[in-house]
């Protein structure tokens, strides 16, 4: 079963509105970018990624919530996150029963964290290559 199918049953199997909100965060993050892959990991949580993750999505027991890996480091205008202030690195939208979608604003968040991906992925491959362990730099010496 690919990660898409799996999803598409996790989705199925909330038939409560966490399943309905899932099922629109997963909409609007696919059509942020063609390029967004969809995967499953850590045994059971949706994830989308391009150069790296993007967002992780969990059903809690009254709650989606939409978790972004470097979110610390989003621009986020429209005040989509609602939690996970406390770290450094991690941001998350918390989503009630009730609440929204805000589309357009996710979508902007989305491609801001595809850019962020895209210049660790730049700045990462500027490195210089690490010399092997064990060997010297020598010096030509002047006749």
């Amino acid at each position: 079963m690919t990660a898409s199918e799996r999803i598409d049953r996790m989705i199925e199997d909330l038939t409560d509105w966490r399943g309905k909100t899932l099922a629109i965060l997963r909409k609007s993050i696919l059509a942020a970018d063609p390029e967004i892959i969809e995967e499953w990991k850590w045994m059971g949580s949706p994830v989308w990624s391009r150069d790296g993750i993007i967002a992780v999505g969990n059903a809690h027991k009254g709650k989606v919530k939409l978790t972004f890996m470097y979110g610390a480091q989003l621009p986020d205008p429209d005040k989509l996150f609602n939690t996970g202030f406390e770290g450094n690195a991690r941001r998350a939208i918390d989503l009630f029963e009730g609440d929204k979608v805000n589309a357009p604003a996710l979508k902007t968040l989305i491609r801001a964290a595809i850019e962020l991906n895209h210049a660790k992925s730049r700045k990462s491959a500027k490195k210089p290559a690490k010399k092997a362990a064990g060997t010297r730099a020598t010096a030509k010496k002047k006749a």
